[in-house]
């Protein structure tokens, strides 16, 4: 049942333009969004959806436009303003400290006190659990923020929104990080934000959820407006073809070929955590020449931490890992690197696959920068390394197209085609690719899968770790499913079962 005021417009953008020196981010974009409507934002990575929401939180000044807030025109010079105009903003990447409590990031910047300078924890407390219950956010005021999951993390950064006042809150790429079960917990507490007059623009890629949720959707191609409909009233092809201006397959298309020599070997690997726990407890595996051998499993069941035992992130505690019969456990991963041939897309770009005060051309060398033809004795030739870098750009559709840009510029999902251009430039044996098309829009990920069959129909072994089942069922030759640090099945993906996998991924057995 719609709860939508349309004689109530929320928000109104009209003919906003953005430039960044030359490159023009949004031009002449309109946006309406209408009391309690939840409104999807849809476009390729780099077409301008968040730099046009970053103008709304007033984090950029538009070049030129107008905003109205409920029917007011108003100026949004900065975050405080948006605030004071009733308006939040939720970022992928989470704004939280890891060390307070949830309580304590919630009020941070804008305190509870009973007198000059004197904090009111537990009025502050009060106020927050009244706040939860009244929205159906199922949080624990007094945890630390490092002790829960990233969909209770999520939650928190809303409740700091809606804390301020928030009666429009801009969801940037909600579900990039979130589990099935989160996702869903997450559309519930969006519609009950709805039914309370709430306002909801939701940035994503995911034409499933925009269906799910969203009660109307505006497309922006490179920069400009190219519609805005009713999500009732069209199919998620209808999206995908708007979005990325041709029409999208949401088919892998994959050639049967028979895998060939171990290429990677697993022995009863025994990998732990930081608390150290066993979280890798006794897994063995063998990879393939010529095959994508899809790893399925529930965040938190030792993906991490087997990802980082393969590259030399993290020491094995026992067991033994092989590459082509030769032992590399807890060899350093500039070795693995470079004496083995393995690549690695890493689950956290920002943490671990960029550097972001270096600049594209830069970061597209990290692994190589000392190899002949990028390096001469102890001088860089920038000279190759930014050409090489334009053959990548060109290649793999990076936007904005310019490899003297710093790689905080780009937009997440092309700052994910940055890092997959760079690994699969290394020409490796064994590609290891974990969470390779989070955040990326279908054209993209189109993309990114034909890549990852391309290298193995040239032989090379592909292991791919990805919370997406129907990415991990569409894309892999065989299937090993993950749960509490130990694989518990193998299947082939030609007869995978959704629900049979499910069940393995609870911990049932086949």
């Amino acid at each position: 049942m719609t709860t939508i005021d349309f004689s109530h417009k929320a928000v109104e953008m009209i003919d906003i333009v953005k430039t960044f020196g030359g490159f023009v981010a949004n031009d002449t974009v309109n946006l309406n969004v209408h009391k309690g409507e939840v409104h999807a934002l849809l476009g390729e990575n780099g077409a301008g959806k968040t730099t046009l929401m970053n103008v709304l939180y007033g984090l950029y000044k538009p070049t030129s436009g107008r905003i109205k807030i409920d029917g007011r025109s108003v100026d949004i010079s900065d975050p405080n303003a948006a605030i004071k105009n009733g308006i939040g903003m939720v970022h992928q990447h989470f704004m939280l400290v890891e060390t307070f409590t949830v309580t304590q990031n919630i009020i941070l910047g804008n305190e509870t006190t009973r007198g000059p300078g004197i904090l009111d924890l537990e009025k502050a407390r009060r106020e927050v659990l009244a706040l939860s219950e009244q929205y159906g956010f199922a949080i624990e005021p007094d945890a630390l923020i490092q002790d829960i999951s990233v969909g209770s993390q999520q939650r928190v950064e809303i409740l700091k929104a809606l804390y301020r006042g928030a009666r429009i809150l801009i969801l940037d790429e909600p579900t990039a990080v979130l589990t099935p079960q989160e996702i869903q917990e997450l559309a519930a507490i969006i519609r009950n934000l709805t039914a309370q007059g709430k306002s909801v623009i939701i940035i994503t890629h995911k034409l499933n959820e925009i269906k799910q949720v969203a009660d109307f959707c505006t497309i922006i191609r490179r920069g400009k407006h190219i519609d805005t409909v009713e999500v009732a009233s069209v199919t998620e092809n209808d999206l995908a073809a708007m979005m990325v201006g041709r029409e999208v397959s949401f088919k892998v298309e994959k050639e049967e070929k028979e895998a060939g020599e171990v290429a990677l070997e697993i022995d009863n690997l025994v990998v732990t955590d930081s608390r150290n726990i066993d979280v890798v407890d006794g897994l063995s595996l063998a990879l393939h020449s010529g095959e994508i051998l899809g790893i399925a499993g529930v965040d938190g069941n030792g993906q991490t931490e087997l990802i980082e035992a393969l590259t030399g992130l993290r020491p094995v505690s026992r067991g033994r890992i092989r590459v082509k019969g030769k032992e590399i456990t807890n060899l350093r991963p500039k070795e693995i690197i470079h004496d083995h041939q393995i690549s690695h897309i890493p689950e956290d770009r920002q943490k671990r696959g960029l550097i972001f005060e270096f600049d594209i051309a830069e970061n597209l060398v990290l692994e190589n920068y000392a190899q002949p033809g990028f390096s001469k004795g102890f001088n860089l030739q920038h000279d190759r390394i930014y050409s090489h870098a334009r053959q990548l750009i060109d290649a793999f559709d990076i936007r904005p197209p310019d490899e003297t840009l710093p790689a905080r510029a780009l937009s997440g999902g092309n700052q994910q085609k940055m890092i997959i251009a760079r690994e699969v430039a290394n020409d490796p044996d064994i590609l290891i690719a974990a969470q390779p098309t989070r955040g990326l829009d279908v054209g993209a990920i189109e993309y990114v899968h034909r890549a990852l069959v391309d290298q193995r129909n040239q032989g090379k072994a592909v292991l791919l770790i990805s919370f997406e089942l129907d990415e991990i069922i569409h894309v892999s030759d065989r299937i090993a499913v993950i749960f509490e640090g130990k694989i518990v099945g193998i299947i082939d993906a030609r007869n995978a079962d959704e629900q049979q996998i499910g069940m393995m991924m609870a911990g049932c057995a086949l």
